[in-house]
């Protein structure tokens, strides 16, 4: 496995790239992004609600929507589903404020593509974007997003899962950043 930063593609302050490359075929790695997020999600840390998170999910339809699930049954809407495209492309809502609180009106955007790479592998590619709609906290929020919190992680930890559902547990992990 392989993150990185998608280095070939200019310089923009409001779009958070990254790129990993998924030792699964393209329909494990969608399954394992799509619907079992919860395996690779790091819940104790990244939710926002009171609740332990003992899920997260994906509705599987455009206007679905995209929650983490409380252990006492609560749920805490992080975004919702913009495009579906089984087993290639995913736009999701990210609504989740400079606060850590959900806002509805954010809508920032994270787009997923899953890109076949041979039989058995998966380049997938994720944008995140639209980060001005965070006003002035927009420079926060994007080092939260490429260098702290890091989509890249997130990645990763994806990646790792995909991997093992399909019967690879080796990897290599490299991170190229966006060149300014």
């Amino acid at each position: 496995m392989n993150i990185e930063g998608a280095g070939s593609v200019g310089f923009d302050p409001n779009i958070v790239r990254k790129v990993v490359n998924v030792q699964a075929p393209q329909a494990v790695a969608w399954r394992v992004f799509t619907e079992k997020m919860g395996a690779w999600w790091p819940l104790a840390y990244y939710k926002i609600g009171k609740a332990n998170a003992v899920d997260a999910v994906i509705e599987p339809y455009v206007g679905g929507r995209w929650f983490e699930r409380g252990d006492d049954g609560s749920t805490c809407q992080w975004g919702s589903v913009l495009a579906w495209e089984p087993h290639s492309r995913l736009v999701l809502s990210w609504d989740i404020n400079a606060d850590w609180q959900y806002d509805p009106t954010l809508k920032t955007e994270i787009e997923v593509r899953f890109n076949a790479d041979g039989s058995d592998r998966t380049r997938v590619e994720l944008e995140h974007r639209h980060l001005d709609r965070y006003g002035a906290r927009r420079d926060e929020m994007r080092r939260i997003y490429d260098t702290e919190g890091d989509w890249g992680k997130l990645l990763e930890m994806f990646a790792r899962v995909a991997g093992e559902a399909y019967g690879k547990r080796t990897c290599r992990i490299s991170d190229r950043r966006e060149k300014h």
